[in-house]
């Protein structure tokens, strides 16, 4: 299974994303949760609030749903950091039925 951890402008943006996902049914769940972020961008050190969208998704549909997310996010570099993960069988075979 793939994990991908997106950091999103707001809640509307992640949840925005999460639904088109679903919809095109390249992901099986969605979770939207809130963050406090630090980072340095162009030589200042920056603090804002974010929401992050954690998606999970089947092996095949990977790259289908990295390409639809670079589509939808708005930030100028987002990044989209995916992760493997081992499931219980259940789950995976769950995941199977639903993601196209």
């Amino acid at each position: 299974m793939i994990i991908f951890y997106v950091p999103c402008k707001d809640k509307t943006e992640a949840k925005k994303i999460a639904i088109a996902l679903l919809k095109k049914k390249l992901v099986v769940c969605a979770n939207i949760v809130p963050s406090q972020t630090i980072y340095a961008w162009e030589g200042k050190i920056v603090e804002e609030k974010e929401e992050i969208l954690i998606v999970k998704t089947i092996n095949r549909q990977e790259e289908a749903t990295e390409k639809e997310i670079k589509k939808l996010h708005s930030y100028e570099i987002p990044a989209i950091i995916k992760m493997t993960a081992k499931v219980n069988e259940e789950y995976l075979e769950w995941a199977e039925s639903v993601i196209e």
